[in-house]
């Protein structure tokens, strides 16, 4: 069976070392090289340990030629990393933030910089496969949707869809330290985070607009006003969000509305390999080390709204794993290859 050839750009950060832990076992994928410019020169398996079976060297540069390339550089520097591999002919999917918006206008505000190719962002496929999987077939660049937003917009997408809620919602998201990277930073030390919840972002969060983007696409491309807040938890990995939304007038009431409510979001994503809504609120643990993202809506009905939640790994369907979701779709094989695993627990 022939493979196609991958390469990772910056495999010693989170997202890049769970792309390579994923992709090991991939029967379709062969992993032929991987960068790091920090660690250059050293055998992958010396920097991560659990990765020596993988017997590769880190180079600063892709040194083979790939069929498809990831790149989980940093904004900024990833899509000055992958412009030259597309004019290449090679397949992207980049797990940065760098095609995210199509308004290139957004970047300087929320990223710091002017986009280098803003013609390439009209082009790029947002990764999200539950909502864009016919795109994505065809695309040569793919967006990696970020952490936060996929398991807001999965959350939210059957019921702006439908038209039941009003365009007016709350997200309430707890991340793991892991969500930070792999830098150094004084908050996430395990003496400041520890045993403590703080909230960030309160003016204003990066994914903010990624999330504002594509919730208003479902709502018929009307704008959808979003209260982002993200909180920093002790934990390694997970995400849970809880959304808020109000219902619109005559929608979903009485004794059936939570039957029907139930029923509407499990036919909205029947099929889906990876996506179950569940009967009973999920845990983050429930998602830990595998692909899936769990959905658990329910209606508050002395205030008349919706809630729902949701968790995910963040580094597997918030970064690696929908990125190999995505890999999959665009080279035509099953989707669930490489992502079978179940979830590591407790």
């Amino acid at each position: 069976m022939v493979k196609v050839k991958v390469g990772i750009i910056n495999v010693t950060g989170y997202a890049g070392s769970e792309l390579a832990r994923l992709l090991f076992r991939h029967p379709r994928a062969e992993v032929v090289s991987v960068t790091g410019r920090s660690a250059a020169g050293q055998k992958l398996g010396d920097v991560f340990p659990h990765l020596a079976d993988m017997d590769m060297k880190i180079t600063a540069e892709l040194d083979r030629s790939v069929d498809v390339a990831f790149s989980a550089m940093p904004h900024k520097a990833s899509a000055e990393a992958v412009l030259p591999l597309l004019k290449a002919g090679v397949k992207v999917i980049d797990i940065s933030a760098d095609f995210r918006l199509k308004d290139g206008a957004l970047y300087p505000r929320w990223y710091q910089f002017s986009h280098p190719a803003p013609e390439l962002l009209g082009e790029a496929v947002y990764g999200l496969t539950e909502l864009y999987r016919r795109q994505i077939r065809k695309a040569r660049l793919v967006a990696n949707p970020g952490c936060y937003p996929t398991g807001a917009i999965l959350a939210l997408a059957p019921a702006l869809k439908a038209g039941l809620i009003r365009p007016d919602v709350i997200l309430d998201s707890k991340s793991g330290i892991s969500g930070a990277g792999r830098a150094l930073a004084l908050n996430t030390h395990f003496a400041e985070a520890s045993d403590s919840v703080s909230a960030y972002g309160l003016d204003g969060h990066r994914h903010l607009p990624e999330i504002i983007q594509e919730l208003s696409l479902l709502n018929r491309k009307r704008p959808v006003s979003v209260t982002f807040i993200p909180h920093l938890i002790p934990m390694t990995r997970g995400i849970l969000t809880t959304c808020y939304a109000s219902f619109k007038p005559g929608k979903l009431s009485g004794d059936s509305a939570a039957r029907e409510l139930m029923a509407l979001y499990r036919e909205f994503y029947k099929g889906e390999p990876f996506v179950r809504v569940v009967d009973t609120p999920p845990g983050t643990k429930h998602t830990w080390g595998n692909n899936y993202c769990l959905i658990h809506p329910v209606i508050d009905p002395r205030a008349n709204r919706l809630v729902v939640v949701s968790v995910l790994d963040n580094l597997v369907k918030g970064a690696a794993g929908q990125a190999i979701e995505n890999m999959n779709v665009m080279f035509g094989f099953d989707e669930t290859a490489g992502l079978e695993a179940l979830a590591v627990y407790p």
